[in-house]
């Protein structure tokens, strides 16, 4: 994919005519990542702003015993740097990243993207839009990991990224959901019986998914 192709596949960038696109290629770039490798790490510095074109992300901390905290997925046509601020032209990383899958990143340069851009009132709206996705993200990072128990945290799964939870091992999910597998055996079993869902060679099907949501929904609003 080329660099423009790259642009026009993106949301944030819809709006662009031929000629902003045209600049915002002079100080752009693609690079490519190789599943497995890392795009970041906790306390790196960065001066670009970066969009996942494609491919897949896992975003993750460590805890004090060096055990790994998967914190949530970065899917394509997202912006993947998580800004503190539009002043300081410096974006700090606050998590690891690595891929999942092999990727296409869009690298952006910030300082550049302000001034032919943002300071001229385009692309205001897609950034604080896409900032406000995050904090959306991070809000429904803390129901889960502070307020939501273990049904409540695989419905929610369920309901978001059946994709996901079905490409995934059993001990997978409930490693990315911070419960034992035993929880997660007993919470499917129970949402079968109840009918909310089926189970069909080893996948999930959603049969009743207001119920499903009603669950999670009903616990953190």
């Amino acid at each position: 994919m080329t660099l423009q192709e790259s642009i026009n596949s993106l949301d944030f960038f819809k709006n662009l005519n031929h000629n902003e696109i045209e600049q915002l290629m002079n100080f752009s770039y693609i690079s490519k990542y190789d599943k497995d490798s890392i795009l970041f790490y906790e306390t790196d510095k960065r001066n670009h702003l970066l969009f996942l074109v494609s491919g897949l992300i896992k975003i993750y901390k460590y805890d004090k015993f060096d055990n790994e905290i998967f914190l949530y997925h970065i899917y394509p046509n997202s912006l993947i740097s998580e800004l503190s601020s539009t002043i300081d032209n410096e974006i700090y990383c606050f998590s690891n990243a690595s891929f999942m899958e092999n990727s296409l990143i869009l690298n952006v340069d910030f300082e550049k993207l302000k001034e032919h851009f943002l300071n001229n009132n385009i692309l205001m709206k897609e950034l604080m839009n896409a900032l406000l996705k995050k904090t959306h993200q991070l809000q429904c990072l803390v129901n889960r990991e502070l307020v939501f128990d273990a049904t409540a945290k695989v419905a929610y799964m369920l309901v978001q990224d059946l994709k996901m939870f079905n490409s995934l091992k059993r001990q997978e999910v409930s490693f990315m959901l911070h419960i034992q597998p035993e929880t997660l055996s007993r919470v499917l079993k129970k949402l079968s019986r109840d009918e909310i869902i089926g189970i069909e060679n080893q996948e999930i099907i959603i049969k009743d998914e207001l119920a499903l949501n009603s669950i999670f929904t009903g616990v953190a609003i």
